[in-house]
């Protein structure tokens, strides 16, 4: 409970939102085929917290997730990456905008599996036309625990270590937010924790947001706050709860006649 409190302490210390939405829809189809994936949903991600999505199949978590990102245009509302918004962004700005303030972690790794760990990491800057500093990479791969991995290449790590060049390739660039689709849900258990602890330490030391879709009530239980969507709407938030109260509240959202 004591490092809960000193989380919300943290968090409240925090100015600003990284991310707001406000009465965003978003619409798949032509008129009368369509279907609505988000639905007028306003939310904000404050700095520095950790933010899990649920919600049932279907639901539109990981269309709330493109949308925030920036990867996908919504139909109407306003999202803000920090003061930016990004509706009058055009497509190279939109770009821009991604590879240098947003970082992604996917559930398959999506790394080059002819690149090193280091190669995969420096990726980013590359693409972005600026020259990679060694001792930068190093670090950012000191920060995950693959220091001495920086020359294997992706078919020489195990699916954890994986999934950490994952997350140091996103971290390179110091994005001020790291959204992660559910991160775990190609590892085991145990090496699912590793990188869900490795998530909580980048928030709680380095106070980076995260925002994070998931189906697993353990790993939404590592994270400050759990919002729930059910067809496309906010259907309520849980606050440092246990993973046991939110699998029970997952459980009655999908038991709900539709």
């Amino acid at each position: 409970m004591g490092n809960h409190m000193n989380r919300m302490n943290q968090m409240n210390h925090m100015s600003g939102d990284a991310i707001q939405l406000h009465s965003v829809s978003r619409e798949f189809g032509a008129d009368g085929t369509s279907v609505t994936a988000l639905d007028r949903v306003s939310l904000a991600f404050p700095r520095g917290t950790f933010t899990a999505v649920m919600g049932p199949s279907g639901s539109g978590k990981s269309t709330l997730l493109q949308c925030a990102a920036g990867l996908d245009r919504p139909t109407s509302g306003s999202i803000r990456i920090g003061g930016t918004e990004l509706a009058g962004l055009s497509e190279r700005k939109l770009t821009l905008l991604r590879r240098e303030r947003i970082g992604f972690v996917f559930q398959a790794f999506n790394l080059m599996p002819s690149l090193t760990a280091e190669q995969n990491v420096a990726l980013p800057l590359r693409l972005a036309g600026r020259r990679p500093k060694k001792n930068q990479v190093r670090e950012v791969l000191d920060r995950v625990g693959l220091g001495d991995r920086a020359r294997h290449r992706p078919t020489e790590l195990s699916g954890g270590q994986q999934q950490r060049v994952a997350l140091a390739r996103a971290l390179i660039t110091r994005p001020e937010v790291l959204f992660a689709d559910e991160p775990t849900g190609a590892l085991d258990s145990r090496t699912g924790r590793e990188v869900l602890t490795l998530l909580r330490e980048m928030v709680d030391r380095a106070g980076q947001t995260i925002v994070m879709v998931t189906h697993d009530p353990v790993a939404a239980s590592r994270a400050d706050r759990v919002v729930l969507l059910v067809d496309g709407r906010v259907d309520g938030e849980l606050a440092g709860a246990r993973a046991e109260d939110i699998a029970a509240r997952m459980t009655r959202l999908e038991a709900a006649p539709c």
